[in-house]
């Protein structure tokens, strides 16, 4: 499905990580893509520091096809996640790349088995227009409490 509306786009992003359609959200992000969860408040290099997380395309295919091996030891029982958010707002637009670029407060909840974790965190995206409509050039999420000691996150915030 096309979506040219900003809002919109990072919403459905959201309710595909829920819904675990992980190929179709992996078809969302271009080529050079990155995804990125730092380890401090006000990171502001993912190379120069460790971060929760930062891969790029390749890395997001790889932990999706991890996700869905039936022998995967950390999805026995299967982890199921829930993001609600705040409306999504557009802090840049029309900038000489055309990117949009927006930002949105969340909570999110993990479960597996009796075990439950919940994030409050803040999304950034940063959109590039295509013929095929938005997709996401990065995205970043900082977390709360990205530096204290936390459990490992299986899914994708």
């Amino acid at each position: 499905m096309r979506e040219d509306d900003p809002v919109r786009f990072v919403l459905r992003e959201a309710r595909l990580i829920d819904e675990k359609r992980f190929d179709e959200w992996y078809e969302l992000f271009t080529e050079d893509a990155f995804y990125w969860v730092p380890l401090a408040p006000g990171q502001t290099d993912p190379l120069a520091h460790n971060s929760l997380a930062y891969e790029d395309k390749l890395l997001l295919k790889l932990r999706i096809e991890r996700l869905k091996q039936p022998t995967a030891y950390s999805q026995k029982p299967a982890s199921r996640c829930l993001h609600v958010m705040q409306t999504p707002e557009i802090e840049r637009s029309g900038d000489a790349r055309g990117e949009v670029v927006t930002r949105t407060p969340f909570i999110y909840t993990e479960t597996r088995g009796d075990e439950s974790q919940r994030y409050a965190a803040v999304a950034w995206h940063t959109l590039a227009r295509s013929d095929a409509g938005l997709r996401i050039r990065l995205k970043r999420v900082d977390i709360l409490n990205a530096d204290a000691a936390l459990p490992a996150i299986q899914l994708f915030l």
